[in-house]
């Protein structure tokens, strides 16, 4: 959420970021709306003026025994129309909620303008694997090692839903063990196990809603949201906290299964892992000081990429454009890993910094030594790493002429020693 007092006086750099980031927002109607509440406040405090003045001069007349009756009377018609003013606030301040809500965050000065032709790849590790024999996709794999049900996930809860079995679910639980075991011995960050439930609030927070509730899963009954990321439960541990500036850096790490409608979406990518509406992942969030929020985001994407490099996959980095980033984002970039059945580079990780920008949504502040508000905290997150397409590519170029997948060095001591997937 933006400050609104950072709008009024900064309305053209709104106007032009909003553009850049492909974003209708009529912000005249924002300004009109709160220069009108200005003026009722204007109103109201010269009105509770005159009250006090009144009040001031019952106190004189009864002192002098006098009959204050009359400067009662008006003193009674001010309070009066107090009262019918205030409520009128409240009514314009939840207006101006609301529409700030709907506001996005603006994108750094840093990122390129345009969509998604405008992305900048900016870093590449690892060659594409090289075969001599037409590798499989991971659907044939996963079938053919009977690893993977596609077939009854769709039974047992829809389309775009899956079923690992045997030892293509100790190989899912091998990757996010081994993730979090790197995040928190190597990289620095604190493991936290939260719920997969959270209230509105938490879902306002890190700005899926409302922009994004269509794509949530919704328990109505309770007013819970499924997760669609650990983003949302870890970024609100210290909503509505002001932590000490000697704590910055927080890191925290954490897994859980993420939810996701995707709607809009079906009919892309239907089959197998790339696109599924449950998928497991790690995620990686940190409480930083504003002007280290760079720098920080250098390292969350130096960390997320290293477990690729530790799985020798293959991947590119793109630097996301103006249009194409995400509506809480002010930067962002997408760790693409390859996958040589499919032939194509997919998206396992995104890594952001929002700045202020949820911070303020979720009142996250910091004082310094002296217990004076120094402002609010910069969050940035990335995937620490999404395990679908990580799983896609590993299967995929990980494959043998005889069908079976060599699992990497870094996660046979997860599979008991194992080192290839076989049917079993």
């Amino acid at each position: 959420m933006h400050d609104l007092k950072l709008i009024r006086e900064n309305p053209q750099r709104f106007k032009e970021g909003l553009a850049l980031k492909r974003a209708t927002i009529d912000l005249d109607a924002l300004l009109q709306l709160d220069a009108q509440r200005r003026q009722l406040i204007v109103k109201i405090d010269e009105l509770k003026a005159r009250k006090n003045t009144a009040n001031d001069e019952i106190s004189r007349l009864i002192k002098e025994k006098q009959n204050p009756k009359d400067c009662i009377a008006s003193m009674k018609t001010i309070a009066s129309r107090i009262d019918e003013l205030d409520p009128q606030v409240k009514v314009f301040d939840e207006k101006i909620h609301q529409i700030l809500l709907t506001i996005p965050n603006l994108p750094h000065e840093s990122v390129p303008q345009g969509g998604m032709e405008a992305n900048k790849i900016v870093a590449h590790w690892g060659d594409k694997p090289v075969f001599d024999f037409k590798p499989k996709t991971h659907i044939e794999i996963a079938e053919d090692l009977d690893i993977i049900d596609f077939k009854r996930g769709t039974k047992l809860s829809g389309s775009n839903f899956i079923l690992y079995k045997d030892l293509g679910a100790r190989l899912e639980r091998a990757l996010y063990n081994f993730m979090l075991d790197l995040h928190t011995s190597q990289h620095g960050y604190r493991e936290m196990a939260p719920p997969v439930l959270v209230n509105p609030a938490s879902m306002t927070a890190t700005g899926q809603l409302p922009k994004m509730k269509e794509d949530m899963y919704h328990v109505q009954a309770d007013d819970l949201y499924l997760v669609p990321t650990a983003e949302v439960p870890v970024t609100n541990i210290h909503r509505d906290e002001m932590l000490n500036e000697d704590q910055l850096p927080l890191c925290y790490t954490a897994y859980t299964p993420c939810f996701r409608r995707e709607a809009g979406s079906y009919g892309k990518d239907t089959r197998g892992l790339v696109r599924i509406h449950q998928f497991d992942k790690v995620e990686l969030v940190k409480f930083v000081r504003p002007e280290s929020s760079y720098a920080e985001l250098d390292f969350l994407l130096d960390n997320a990429r290293h477990v690729f490099q530790i799985l020798n996959i293959p991947h590119r980095v793109l630097l996301l454009a103006s249009g194409d980033l995400s509506f809480a984002a002010a930067k962002c970039y997408d760790i693409e890993v390859y996958a040589a059945g499919l032939d194509k580079w997919l998206e396992a990780s995104s890594c952001s910094n929002f700045e202020d920008f949820q911070a303020r949504r979720g009142n996250i502040s910091y004082k310094a030594k002296d217990g004076k508000k120094k402002g609010f905290v910069h969050t940035l997150n990335g995937s620490g790493v999404a395990l679908p397409r990580t799983m896609v590519a590993l299967l995929e170029n990980n494959q043998t002429p005889e069908g079976e997948v060599v699992i990497p060095q870094a996660l046979r001591s997860y599979m008991g020693g194992l080192e290839k997937l076989t049917r079993r």
